[in-house]
């Protein structure tokens, strides 16, 4: 698999807050992680060689026993550095994969795009595949649900 994927979503906000609720220590746990785990984030400095550290703990039954299952960390730091940043507009990053047991490390390119629509924003994820099929298919779900979650916290506002 070599072609990037695409996840759309539209939300009734506007730009600027999507760009808050991505771009700061505040935003980014109300909706980053996927369900049954939780973020923390550490350190974050938004420009281009900036970087995003943040640990992400397992706390679901169903989460947790598939990390012990697969000889994995309930809690793991994340690395994320910033390639490119537009304010409001586009931010794109690699994150240090160095999680996948019996891999190497590597790093995974994911752009965000925030588009102004009638009636909202529109959010634009394009997502690098992953080194197999399965963890491609782990990464698109992982991130279709950040945005799901991203949406909730959006509505409830």
């Amino acid at each position: 698999m070599t072609d990037a994927l695409t996840l759309e979503r539209t939300y009734p906000t506007t730009a600027e807050r999507i760009w808050t609720l991505w771009t700061t220590a505040e935003g980014i746990p109300a909706w980053w992680a996927p369900d049954g785990f939780k973020v923390h984030v550490e350190e974050i400095d938004v420009w281009i060689g900036g970087g995003l550290v943040y640990t992400m703990t397992a706390t679901g039954p169903e989460q947790i026993e598939f990390m012990n299952s697969a000889g994995m960390p309930l809690s793991t730091q994340s690395r994320k550095t910033f390639t490119e940043v537009e304010p409001v507009r586009r931010l794109a990053y690699t994150s240090h994969i160095d999680f996948v047991p019996g891999h190497e490390a590597y790093d995974h390119l994911t752009t965000v795009d925030i588009a102004p629509v009638t009636g909202g924003v529109q959010v634009t994820m394009t997502i690098e595949p992953m080194h197999d099929e399965e963890w491609t298919q782990r990464i698109v779900a992982g991130r279709a649900n950040e945005l799901d979650n991203l949406g909730k916290v959006v509505v409830a506002e």
